[in-house]
């Protein structure tokens, strides 16, 4: 009999994640069928994380642990995607809470509105998830699709994305200068993919604690500045390859 072809991958970013990856890994599992996989890079970790994943790993052929490239969470992501087989990927953080229908309610929209990337909204929640902080991530950031909106003032938040496969060749290498993964793939979608599309469902339980690796704090207006033309640069140069090779 034919094996079923690979739908979704879910891409995740490991590192001294050891006190919430557990957690987060359960919630995965218990959105994907069978034929889904779950991959993990991690970067190094120096905690239990990476026996954490093993041991999940061993009961769970779905989940498949890789190595990072040792660069930063950037870098971990971009090697962490290149490794996903599915026709779907959604990322995911190591230390939030899916919602048991967010993978459903997702590919719903995929198959309903067919755009090639979709996020949803979240609830921000404290390290033990007890407490709400933030009712919605949407309603924060005033998110919005759309490439000029969004390097104007960014709403792209990777945990809350997932998008076509077929977007791999354009986003692919993530460039080393730009400083979010998130804000590259939700334009580089806006700009060459099929539409992005908003879900105002909260489908995810976004955990705040000291060692997040991102934060909601914002920048000076020159750095704000500097950031903006570093990524249209960045942004040009893959956009536009032939020129970039002319010209050097």
């Amino acid at each position: 009999m034919e094996k079923k072809r690979l739908r979704i991958s879910v891409a995740m970013a490991s590192y001294n994640g050891e006190k919430y990856i557990k957690d987060q890994i359960t919630s995965i599992l218990d959105n994907l069928d069978e034929y889904a996989e779950l991959v993990i890079s991690d970067d190094g970790s120096t905690d239990e994380t990476v026996a954490i994943i093993k041991e999940i790993a061993q009961v769970d052929e779905r989940v498949k642990l890789i190595s990072g490239p040792g660069k930063g969470i950037k870098k971990n992501f971009e090697h962490a995607i290149a490794h996903c087989m599915g026709d779907y990927i959604f990322l995911s953080d190591q230390d939030d809470i899916w919602a048991k229908n967010k993978v459903k309610v997702v590919m719903q929209i995929f198959e309903e509105k067919q755009c090639s990337l979709v996020m949803h909204d979240a609830v921000v929640v404290n390290e033990n998830h007890t407490e709400e902080i933030m009712p919605s991530f949407f309603g924060y950031r005033g998110s919005k699709t759309g490439a000029f909106a969004n390097l104007v003032k960014n709403s792209y938040m990777g945990c809350c994305m997932a998008f076509k496969s077929e977007l791999k060749e354009w986003i692919l290498p993530i460039p080393d200068e730009i400083q979010m993964h998130d804000q590259w793939i939700g334009i580089l979608n806006d700009l060459k993919g099929n539409g992005s599309c908003l879900v105002k469902e909260k489908l995810l339980f976004y955990r705040r604690h000291e060692e997040n690796n991102s934060d909601f704090s914002r920048n000076t207006v020159p750095v704000m500045i500097k950031n903006r033309l570093i990524f249209v640069n960045a942004l040009w140069r893959r956009l536009h390859p032939r020129k970039r090779l002319k010209n050097s």
